[in-house]
């Protein structure tokens, strides 16, 4: 609950000191507007994960466009996140004559609502590039998967295919994540864009992690569309 009363500090800070040091004649160039689109996350590091690959999720929530200079703006924004990736792994193990091969596809899904706050420069009007911290906060942690197993006994083959979720116990997971966001936008209209943006993450998502061993960080690339009232 502190790190959220932070995060919404920032937010309200960066608000403050847009609309503070934004002149009057240009304040009513303070836009407001929504986006959505689809993000391609992955986990960095994690020895466990030797399939890992890219997870599809979606981001969607508001934004606020606040001129601070001649062609300088701050963004804030407030956003559903889904964060995680996707693990493919086999094993199979024999005993007693009896084979048994388990082929499991499953996806680590973390749920945030993040607040970006992009410093933006518009080269032309409608084309800007962007930078900027981004504050996380978890909201939830599952795995969703499927997994077969196929047991083998001579001639006898058996397959049998079971889907499953499961929550992570979020006390192993830190439910504050920091990244740091390159990205960059056209819009076609004065009222809608396409916006890319590539976000790093900077904090481990496992807590209380042994010395020496290697860090989770979130990453993710988002693509979307943003609409400006």
């Amino acid at each position: 609950m502190k790190k959220l009363i932070l995060g919404i500090a920032v937010l309200s800070t960066s608000l403050a000191f847009a609309q503070t040091t934004t002149p009057k004649s240009s304040s009513s160039d303070v836009r407001f507007g929504v986006k959505a689109g689809m993000n391609v996350s992955s986990l960095s590091k994690d020895a466990g994960l030797e399939d890992q690959k890219s997870k599809i999720g979606f981001n969607a929530g508001v934004f606020a466009t606040i001129p601070v200079a001649e062609s300088f703006s701050i963004q804030p924004e407030v956003l559903y996140n889904q964060l995680g990736a996707k693990v493919d792994s086999k094993n199979e193990y024999t005993l007693a004559g009896i084979t048994t091969k388990n082929v499991e596809s499953y996806s680590t899904k973390f749920d945030y609502i993040s607040v970006p706050v992009m410093f933006q420069y518009n080269f032309v009007p409608n084309f800007y590039v962007e930078a900027g911290p981004e504050f996380g906060f978890m909201i939830s942690a599952k795995n969703k998967g499927d997994r077969t197993t196929t047991v083998t006994n001579g001639t006898n083959v058996s397959t049998s295919t079971a889907s499953y979720t499961e929550n992570i116990n979020k006390d192993n997971l830190s439910t504050f994540n920091f990244g740091i966001g390159l990205g960059a936008g056209y819009y076609f209209t004065d009222n809608l864009g396409i916006t890319a943006r590539y976000t790093a993450g900077v904090t481990d998502v496992a807590k209380n992690r042994p010395n020496g061993s290697d860090a989770i960080r979130n990453n993710n690339f988002q693509v979307g569309l943003a609409y400006k009232f």
